[in-house]
């Protein structure tokens, strides 16, 4: 019987706290299994700059996937119009649009007339209680990439996401697009908070 034995980082509480760590992990396992790109939830600009920093002159690519544009207030994007500008100009991809587990679905269970959850809500949930918040966050931003064409559905990527805000949570992804969502791999868990 074969094996691989590999580190798993955790981290005692989840948050911002941690993701000048989660950039530092999420490098080394790029780097380890020489994957190429790594992605990144970021809604405000805050989160992509420290990756960016981090990710400085080691070859990796870093996109970027942002909350979608009137995700808090109508006609309106969370994410620095700086920042954006800085980083595009650094050839950092920036991918906002619909989400993936949410969109559409979110309009009808918060609707009054149409109550109950759907089938897609109930995977971001199953997601965010069985492993992490940051882990629904990662799948979904690795779907929203591959949908946007920013990255290549045939090789693995570093996916990282969060807990409110900042990053805790990086993952080793093969990706897929949301109409084939069952063909996504979770295939390793680099780093996650222990304690929510």
């Amino acid at each position: 019987m074969t094996f691989t034995q590999k580190k798993i980082y955790y981290f005692e509480k989840p948050g911002e706290a941690n993701t000048q760590n989660a950039a530092r992990f999420a490098i080394e396992r790029a780097k380890e299994l020489g994957i190429t790109t790594i992605v990144v939830a970021s809604t405000s600009g805050k989160t992509a700059l420290v990756f960016f920093d981090a990710m400085k002159g080691s070859g990796i690519n870093l996109v970027i996937v942002t909350h979608v544009i009137g995700f808090t207030k109508p006609g309106e994007w969370e994410f620095s119009l700086e920042i954006a500008d800085r980083l595009q100009k650094k050839g950092v991809q920036i991918v906002t649009g619909t989400h993936a587990f949410s969109g559409l679905e979110r309009a009808l269970s918060r609707s009054p007339k149409i109550s109950g959850g759907s089938r897609t809500e109930a995977i971001a949930e199953a997601l965010r209680r069985v492993v992490a918040v940051g882990l629904k966050v990662a799948v979904e931003c690795v779907l929203m990439a591959a949908d946007s064409g920013a990255i290549d559905i045939h090789n693995e990527v570093i996916a990282v996401g969060g807990t409110a805000s900042g990053a805790d949570t990086v993952c080793v992804i093969r990706p897929a697009h949301t109409a084939n969502f069952f063909e996504l791999q979770v295939r390793e868990i680099v780093a996650m908070p222990r304690v929510r």
